[in-house]
């Protein structure tokens, strides 16, 4: 899987793509994960610029067509891709089941909004989804990107040693995952449940299916909804 992400500050996504899972998964050839400075873009040659004033009377400056759409057709002259990707507040919410149908896609594109947002037309005429990380507003969608590229590249096949644990996560099956404990099984008093260590397996197993009910309940309500 390739993802092209498409940002005016690079350097912020540098870190995150360059350690953990996503590093060993970019190493094995699981994904590949590529940054394209939009500056790079601008026909501002000497100030390399890329955003403006807005139309009308709001405040804020705006991210211009122009490169934008330079950026993207430069992409898309290389490889055809699945979606484009906009992150905006105002999207469909990410999720996890959002980010198993995106893993299953070969080429996608990722936009970081940035500034008071962008044209509004690279939005009607060249974004094919657009996708929100929450009902806040970043100073950037660098860090939603990188939320985004984390979620999607982990329940790659690979790109965790032990598969089964990226399929028991947290909300694969709109379930909070159950508790977890490991040795010692004892510590200051504070025991690990029994069941944990009676090495029954069917047993062990339906604790932890009535424990990530108990918590999504009790949590997480409207995942049951």
């Amino acid at each position: 899987m390739r993802i092209d992400i498409i940002t005016v500050l690079p350097e912020l996504l540098e870190s995150p793509f360059n350690h953990s899972i996503l590093k060993r998964a970019k190493e094995k050839g699981i994904a590949e994960i590529v940054l394209h400075n939009l500056r790079d873009f601008s026909s501002d040659s000497r100030h390399r610029r890329v955003d403006d004033y807005a139309f009308g009377f709001g405040a804020g400056m705006v991210m211009q067509i122009e490169p934008v759409d330079k950026a993207i057709s430069f992409l898309k002259n290389q490889r055809e891709y699945d979606e484009i990707i906009y992150t905006s507040p105002d999207g469909e919410k990410f999720n996890q089941k959002t980010a198993n149908s995106l893993s299953l896609l070969n080429n996608i594109i990722i936009l970081c909004g940035h500034y008071k947002g962008i044209d509004h037309r690279i939005r009607e005429h060249l974004i094919t989804r657009e996708i929100s990380v929450g009902d806040f507003v970043l100073t950037g969608g660098e860090l939603a990107a990188a939320i985004m590229a984390d979620a999607i590249v982990r329940v790659i096949p690979g790109a965790i040693s032990d598969e089964q644990s990226a399929l028991s996560d947290s909300f694969q099956d709109n379930l909070l995952a159950p508790p977890v404990y490991t040795r010692p099984a004892e510590y200051k008093g504070w025991r690990v449940p029994d069941i944990l260590l009676s090495g029954h397996e069917r047993k062990i197993h339906e604790w932890e299916m009535e424990q990530a009910l108990e918590r999504t309940k009790n949590l997480r309500p409207d995942l049951l909804d």
